[in-house]
């Protein structure tokens, strides 16, 4: 055999070298929200077109960084009427501020073992940045025929009102929307 073609075959036979930069597998992957409606139950919405960008190295998860770029008019409800509520200058005033963003700026081992986070950033929405923090659990890095897959499911909760949300309707005495909103993001991550 020839010395070129064996040293390919041998490189090509070597395990990949990690790159640590993942990106989030939308069909495995949500960006959830859910606030209260009239005080008593919930109303549970998604984003359809997001974007995730994440380094995250498994054994090093304090240099992880993520940044996330949400369409904020893709707001999905399953309520066609209130979707267009949602999109208006009464909430997120899509016509103005199209995209919802969270850049991390510090991650944090959370507990005794290294499957929960604590991931501090800045989350933009309507033009307004304020810093917040993702409680995030890590599901582990497997390794697949296709390649390293990753996954965390990140939750926090912010108040409507300090991204100047501030409509507050009411109907019968209750609240219609609530002012904390609860967001949950679930990723699954293919290594790129």
């Amino acid at each position: 055999m020839k010395p070129l073609l064996l040293l390919a075959l041998l490189q090509a036979a070597q395990p990949a070298t990690p790159t640590n930069k993942w990106t989030a597998d939308p069909a495995h992957s949500a960006v959830g929200f859910r606030v209260r409606h009239l005080g008593i139950t919930w109303v549970n919405g998604t984003f359809k077109q997001w974007a995730i960008d994440l380094i995250y190295d498994p054994a090093n998860p304090e240099a992880a960084s993520v940044v996330a770029r949400i369409q904020a008019a893709s707001v999905d409800t399953d309520n066609e009427r209130r979707d267009n509520d949602l999109r208006s200058s009464n909430y997120l005033a899509t016509d103005s501020f199209p995209e919802i963003t969270f850049t991390s700026r510090k991650v944090e081992r959370a507990g005794d073992g290294g499957g929960r986070l604590r991931i501090s950033g800045e989350l933009t929405v309507r033009g307004v940045t304020r810093p917040v923090v993702l409680d995030a659990e890590v599901g582990g890095v497997l390794t697949t025929a296709r390649g390293r897959r990753t996954a965390f499911t990140a939750t926090t909760t912010i108040r409507r009102q300090d991204y100047e949300i501030t409509l507050n309707r009411l109907m019968e005495g209750a609240q219609v929307v609530g002012d904390d909103v609860r967001i949950t993001i679930d990723i699954e991550a293919i290594e790129r």
